[in-house]
């Protein structure tokens, strides 16, 4: 097939029944994923036939029947693994994980962190809905404390996983989040992933209209909520936003502050009662390449409603990439190798012969 072939997202979409519920935001992520296939495949020049996706179990491991791309449905939680033997075995593959804050956070957990701390060349998309929904209802590693749930009847007291809190702790090089609403977003973040060499984690906060109806809604419920509750990172440019763009963010040194425009300057309450003064020299401007993931940290882990929900890009470095290094090692190992094939190996050692 032709490098240069100009893809549209129809290309990238199968002729299986998407049988999620109708509401449900997997759907507006589905159609963000066909768009950045077609992007990609176009403007980066990478063939059909190289693109893979791999899932484990869950209302988001149905993915691969509904993008037209090699795939392989796994066991629950093994996506990352599977993925990681995928793009190992043939780097030359764009391998994409299509996976559920169940599937990847508790059972897979384990594989999760090790394919990010491993750096392995994959763009995984990781839809939150803060449930179990294929197996119907029970809480998962990301369920808001206190809700009821059909294994929570009384409320779960666990509290929560934050995902990119998790990411970056494993040492990830890449996380962003969107939200299933924001289509052009989401494709535009799956694209950066791809782009990315090394793991590329890709929240996208997603709705499940049976089991946890609105759960993001507070935040991101409209477009207006989400101009007042959210903040769209980007690299090199001041953490201002609210639909006034009249919020930001400081550090105090000791954690983030939430600072309000008001008629009188920037300004935040401590919490002891003390309105604290700053410019909007002070206000912080995102760096999403620095080394020191601190502020990174930070961000990712921003809840409502004390702090905005961050979305965009807010992690992206540079760092060896795992199936690169293997590969490495193999060509380096076959340049210097004196045994060249099976004969060569069975002749090799010390040998002898069977009289007859």
């Amino acid at each position: 097939m032709s490098h240069n072939c100009i893809y549209s997202a129809a290309d990238f979409k199968s002729d299986q029944e998407v049988k999620w519920c109708p509401g449900c935001g997997d759907h507006a992520v589905l159609s963000s994923m066909q768009g950045a296939l077609a992007r990609i495949a176009t403007e980066d020049g990478v063939p059909k036939e190289k693109f893979a996706v791999i899932s484990g179990i869950g209302c988001s491991s149905r993915f691969p029947y509904y993008v037209k791309t090699y795939g392989f449905h796994g066991i629950h939680g093994r996506a990352a693994a599977i993925a990681t033997g995928v793009k190992t075995a043939n780097p030359e593959l764009n391998v994409w994980v299509a996976t559920g804050d169940g599937d990847s956070l508790a059972i897979g957990g384990n594989h999760f962190i090790h394919a990010v701390r491993r750096n392995v060349d994959l763009t995984m998309m990781l839809f939150n809905n803060e449930i179990y929904g294929l197996t119907k209802g029970q809480y998962s590693p990301t369920t808001k404390i206190g809700k009821i749930t059909k294994t929570s009847p009384f409320g779960t007291f666990e509290k929560p996983f934050k995902p990119g809190e998790l990411a970056i702790g494993a040492g990830g090089t890449f996380f962003a989040r969107s939200v299933d609403a924001e289509v052009a977003l989401t494709t535009e973040l799956l694209v950066a992933g791809s782009r990315h060499r090394g793991m590329a984690v890709i929240e996208a906060l997603v709705n499940c209209v049976i089991f946890n109806d609105k759960t993001h809604a507070p935040y991101v419920g409209d477009k207006a909520t989400r101009a007042e509750n959210t903040i769209l990172l980007k690299h090199g440019e001041k953490m201002i936003y609210g639909a006034a763009r009249d919020k930001g963010l400081v550090f105090d040194g000791e954690k983030l502050r939430v600072v309000r425009l008001s008629e009188g300057g920037w300004s935040y309450e401590t919490g002891g009662g003390e309105t604290r003064s700053v410019s909007e020299d002070d206000i912080l401007v995102h760096d999403a390449h620095a080394a020191n993931p601190m502020i990174h940290f930070l961000l990712a882990g921003m809840t409502y409603p004390e702090y905005p929900v961050a979305l965009g890009i807010i992690r992206q470095v540079d760092a060896l990439a795992y199936d690169a290094e293997v590969a490495r090692q193999v060509e380096d190992a076959r340049a210097s190798a004196k045994i060249e094939n099976v004969d060569g190996l069975l002749a090799s050692g010390s040998t002898w012969s069977v009289a007859e």
